[in-house]
């Protein structure tokens, strides 16, 4: 019987495994948290390096400024007129690059061609204001020069009619 008790004391004891945490509440948390900030990212990347168009305007700039609380954008306003003395068409865009804003800046009160393209659906402000960001600035003529010369005209021919004065 001594050899039953010994050998019961020397057989090692099987582990006890430790109790397992239920991780399904941090999970649940992780999918919640970052899938929303997965999604929001990828549709950024698509908003920003996709446009769905580009095109360019001609006109003045009306207002140009560096605005916002946290996110500093620069925005402005272009005056576009077609026929001297109309009222003018305001386009509102946005420029993302500070050396096309600089370029801007220096031709406020000139007559300017800006190339733009159009980003829709993005989803917040910080990047800017409108849809259409600036990418390239040309400076046009002031429009002061004179006018070319007219090409000749003909002199009116002089028609022989009979005439109609009274006997």
């Amino acid at each position: 019987m001594a050899d039953n008790i010994d050998r019961d004391v020397a057989a090692p004891a099987t582990p006890v495994p430790p109790p397992r945490r239920k991780n399904w509440l941090v999970r649940i948390l992780a999918v919640l948290v970052l899938g929303p900030a997965l999604v929001l990212g990828l549709w950024l990347a698509i908003a920003l390096n996709y446009s769905y168009s580009v095109g360019d305007r001609a006109g003045y700039i009306q207002k140009f400024s560096h605005k916002g609380w946290l996110c500093k954008t620069w925005e402005g306003e272009l005056a576009m007129s077609p026929i001297p003395g109309s009222a003018p068409e305001i386009f509102p865009f946005s420029v993302r690059d500070d050396a096309v804003a600089r370029e801007l800046q220096d031709a406020m009160g000139k007559r300017v061609a800006i190339t733009y393209n159009e980003h829709r659906g993005i989803p917040t402000t910080c990047f800017g204001e409108t849809n259409y960001f600036v990418s390239n600035v040309r400076v046009m003529d002031d429009g002061n020069q004179p006018l070319p010369p007219a090409p000749p005209v003909a002199p009116p021919t002089t028609a022989t009619t009979p005439s109609t004065t009274p006997r």
